[in-house]
């Protein structure tokens, strides 16, 4: 096996944790976030990243699942669709109001939310992984928190 392919097969069994949490963040849907998890690999595989000194494999990778996520995400907004039958489960969601709410949110402001405060970037980082201004994905923490508070009322402090 070639170091290249040897590199690639350590980073998807090093990161798929963390890019199924962030698609599922930003999808809320078990099949979808799988979806985009595996075309990041497949991008990955296709073309990998030319990283420079400061490059991050992980943050490559959670860019495309997270855009990848967004594009799902918008496309089935403008073509939504209805379950075949009522008597097929919904996917699990998180209980609890807090999560209840964070589900509620856009998706931008969930993936957001999801990438400050359970992968651990930064705003500058958030808004390289989402190709957006570092003032943006301010703007999206702020707007989440905002929407979280309203719905929350004083049980949690933000």
């Amino acid at each position: 096996m070639s170091t290249t392919s040897n590199r690639l097969e350590l980073w998807i069994k090093q990161y798929q944790n963390a890019l199924y949490r962030a698609a599922l963040s930003v999808t809320g849907n078990v099949q979808d976030a799988e979806d985009c998890v595996q075309e990041a690999y497949l991008k990955l595989i296709e073309r990998p990243p030319r990283l420079d000194g400061d490059g991050s494999p992980r943050a490559w990778l959670l860019r495309v699942t997270v855009n990848a996520a967004l594009d799902l995400t918008r496309e089935r907004k403008r073509h939504p669709t209805q379950e075949l039958l009522d008597i097929y489960p919904a996917p699990d969601r998180p209980t609890g109001r807090i999560l209840a709410a964070i589900w509620e949110l856009p998706a931008k402001e969930r993936a957001a939310v999801h990438l400050f405060y359970y992968e651990g970037y930064q705003t500058d980082e958030i808004a390289s992984i989402m190709k957006c201004r570092p003032g943006t994905a301010r703007s999206y923490l702020s707007r989440a928190r905002e929407h979280l508070r309203e719905k929350l009322k004083g049980e949690v402090e933000l």
